[in-house]
């Protein structure tokens, strides 16, 4: 893992602003680097991997379609996963 002390960069007029370059060389950045942008609390965040969230999300949400599952479904099924795993794990 590769960690930095924090760094002050300017954002510019358009909202562009520049990663400094001992972070973009660690972190194998350059110019054809994509990267996701997201807000935690009042941080950013930017990560050059792909989110699998939304592709794990999208993948689930069409198995569901496909299979005429609905979210009831597997919210009733898990409850019940729930028990068994709390049963066999903690004897409850």
């Amino acid at each position: 893992m590769v960690t930095f002390a924090p760094k002050s960069v300017k954002l510019w007029g358009s909202g562009q602003l520049t990663i400094p370059k001992d972070m973009r060389e660690a972190l194998r950045l350059d110019k054809e680097t994509k990267l996701n942008v997201f807000a935690v609390g009042r941080c950013l965040v930017m990560t050059p991997k792909p989110l699998l969230r939304c592709a794990l999300a999208k993948k689930v949400q069409k198995q569901m379609r496909d299979k005429k599952i609905s979210l009831n479904d597997l919210l009733k099924d898990l409850k019940s996963e729930r028990r068994q795993y709390a049963k066999e794990v903690h004897g409850r």
